[in-house]
């Protein structure tokens, strides 16, 4: 018997537990822009509650089980760069902090469906920032964004076919939020620079081909992307696999 693609995308899973890492070193270059991609975790929770509201409302109740696994993710995603957070001593009142909060109410206040929301947060947003960790940031973010882009990939699967079910998509006011948001992210980069991972136009192009065409051809490096090698971390870095 053939499986319903929600189920697939359930059986996808994978169980990992954050912990506590130690302060690395990220690229030189990087650490503004890094500081403003960790305070959107703010948007981790509210993303959750986005599938929640939806599952209160006409989700396909095939897609139930999946969607209410995928919020657990999220909660797990705070945790893991709050961990990150705490572990580079940045204060809750910093500017960065505060700016994103402003952001992440802005998300909770637009009207369009709260699934199409969480569908273009994760695949315009997240999809970038994650990448942004693994190129620029020190082992602990480059092992962190691993697990939370292998939850992210089933999450935007799922809401990809929720919406598509329900007939949703995003208004052009939701894209301009999108692209307020991450311009904010980034606004630290230059442009052109020597090194495209520090091109700001690098990762919003990417952001834009993921909103309108569901893929980045930029990150096809992301594999290779240099991941930590074991030794390179101390065991408190590693996160527990089920």
């Amino acid at each position: 018997m053939r499986k319903h693609p929600y189920q697939k995308l359930l059986e996808r899973k994978r169980t990992w537990t954050p912990v506590k890492p130690t302060k690395g070193e990220v690229k030189e270059g990087a650490y503004e822009t890094i500081k403003r991609a960790l305070a959107v975790r703010h948007m981790e929770l509210p993303v959750g509650e986005f599938i929640r509201e939806g599952l209160e409302k006409e989700v396909p109740s095939l897609a139930r089980k999946l969607l209410e696994s995928n919020v657990q993710d999220e909660i797990k995603h705070d945790l893991a760069l709050g961990y990150i957070v705490d572990a580079y001593g940045i204060k809750d009142d910093a500017r960065e902090e505060l700016e994103a909060k402003r952001l992440r109410d802005a998300w909770i206040a637009h009207p369009d469906h709260t699934i199409t929301k969480a569908l273009v947060a994760e695949r315009a947003i997240f999809f970038v920032l994650l990448p942004f960790f693994r190129f620029n940031g020190d082992p602990a973010m480059r092992t962190v964004s691993a697990d939370i882009s292998r939850d992210e990939q089933i999450h935007v699967g799922a809401n990809t076919l929720v919406c598509a079910e329900l007939g949703l998509s995003a208004s052009p006011s939701l894209d301009k939020l999108r692209k307020a948001t991450i311009n904010w992210i980034l606004q630290p980069l230059g442009i052109n620079t020597t090194d495209k991972y520090l091109d700001k136009k690098f990762w919003t192009d990417a952001s834009d081909r993921l909103m309108y065409e569901g893929k980045a051809p930029e990150f096809s490096d992301t594999k290779a992307a240099r991941m930590p090698a074991f030794f390179e971390h101390d065991n408190t870095n590693l996160p527990q696999y089920a």
